[in-house]
């Protein structure tokens, strides 16, 4: 949908900021972020500037608000004229269900939404004019008139920062400190792909004072890295927050992350071989530690081949946490089509309840493999003198890693070739 979006923004409370933005600049990277190829901003009384204009389709959004991209979501989905109104149970108490919540698309006569602007209408006299009424998001709108109401927007709006993919120790260890951060960082004119970085400076310089024989300074290293891994949370939820998510920056924020944790195992391992020397499994003819070294590159390289393969051609994501083990063929959108989806995960059915030890262990057993919990660990061993045990751990780590996804891969290989002896067409993700 070729689309222009319409910012009105000619009242006082368009300049009112909201975790580092205007109401203006946020509807703006709200129009911008739902697919507006152009949007026009009016920012007073003359609305002279949307002379000429002709679009197919407008967008239109009231900026006297904190408004968010669910306000303007469903709407484009909607792919025909809609105008969004409150929801039965509003975000915030002063909304009335039902009411015209601010936005509005045309599709069928976006001349004529023109010709009415120009004419002195309000978007809220259009958008009475319009027959399909959309309730918006949970996190799409707040009025932003009173102190009270510019604080609960911040709390409606920080909401967002929570993500489905964190685990209890992301949410009970990182996130209590990165949200009072990334409260901090919205403010200031720092972009997330900055603090990614950051990030790595931070990680190359934890992992050099890490590569030393002392084992006080492969603490401080190792504290360092840690201290990287919070900032790390950063960059994503300011991203999220100033609506500046990016496939760029997620492909720097997470090839950072894998680069991260290979430069970590290899000073690690090379503080070992400098603290516990050559011969600390006795007579070998070679030195363990680096033999190591060089087998867990080796290993973790091709992991993250796998996992990137994976994420690119089958998931079309660039989080490595939506990496998919297994995958099952589906109808495409086309005849002779077809597309991969997450294969449903089969439940182990036991005769027994199982008993409450081998459950928790269940439950909480594959966040070992984690990397915000692996920072933690690091350090607890790396102040107990115990730094050839977390090394240790790191290479049997990527051992088994190494194993699980290389028989994804092969798996995720000869699913693709047999879609094309089919003659299939495999749609992409």
């Amino acid at each position: 949908m070729d689309l222009d979006a319409i910012v009105l923004a000619d009242g006082p409370l368009s300049r009112v900021r909201i975790a580092g933005l205007s109401a203006r600049e946020r509807a703006v990277r709200v129009a911008r972020k739902v697919g507006a190829t152009r949007v026009h901003v009016i920012d007073g009384p003359d609305r002279s500037a949307l002379r000429g204009l002709r679009p197919n389709a407008v967008l239109v959004i009231r900026a006297d608000q904190l408004v968010h991209t669910g306000l303007v979501q469903p709407l484009i989905e909607a792919n025909d004229d809609a105008a969004a109104v409150v929801p039965d149970h509003p975000p915030v108490e002063d909304l009335t269900p039902g009411f015209y919540a601010g936005a509005l698309i045309v599709v069928r006569n976006a001349a004529g939404v023109i010709d009415a602007l120009l004419a002195g209408l309000s978007d809220t006299d259009i958008a009475a004019d319009i027959a399909q009424k959309i309730p918006h998001g949970p996190i799409a709108r707040a009025p932003i008139a009173t102190r009270e109401q510019r604080r609960a927007a911040h709390r409606l709006l920080y909401r967002i920062l929570v993500k489905p993919q964190d685990n209890a120790i992301t949410r009970y260890l990182y996130r209590p400190v990165s949200f009072p951060l990334t409260r901090a960082l919205v403010w200031t004119p720092i972009t997330p792909n900055q603090i990614s970085y950051l990030v790595a400076a931070l990680v190359a310089l934890g992992c050099w004072i890490t590569a030393h024989a002392s084992m006080n300074m492969a603490l401080l290293g190792t504290v360092i890295v840690l201290a990287a891994s919070y900032l790390d949370c950063c960059d994503g939820e300011v991203a999220r927050v100033k609506l500046l998510s990016s496939r760029f920056g997620a492909w720097i924020d997470t090839v950072v992350d894998e680069l991260s944790s290979v430069g970590y195992m290899i000073a690690i391992g090379w503080h070992c071989h400098l603290a516990f020397g050559p011969r600390y499994l006795g007579d070998l003819r070679f030195d363990p530690w680096k033999a190591a070294i060089v087998v867990s590159t080796v290993t973790f390289l091709w992991s993250i081949y796998c996992i990137y393969y994976n994420i690119i051609v089958a998931v079309g994501s660039a989080n490595s946490q939506d990496y998919v083990g297994r995958f099952e063929v589906v109808p495409g959108r086309a005849a002779n089509a077809v597309r991969l989806a997450p294969a449903a995960p089969k439940a182990i059915v036991t005769k027994r309840e199982l008993p409450a030890p081998v459950k928790w262990l269940a439950t909480y057993a594959p966040y070992v493999v984690r990397r915000d919990f692996i920072s933690w660990a690091a350090v607890l061993c790396a102040a107990l003198h115990w730094t050839h045990i977390a090394f240790a751990a790191l290479v049997a780590g990527g051992l088994v890693t190494f194993v699980i996804v290389s028989v994804d891969h092969a798996r995720l290989r000869s699913l693709r070739r047999s879609i094309a002896k089919r003659g299939l067409v495999l749609e992409a993700p």
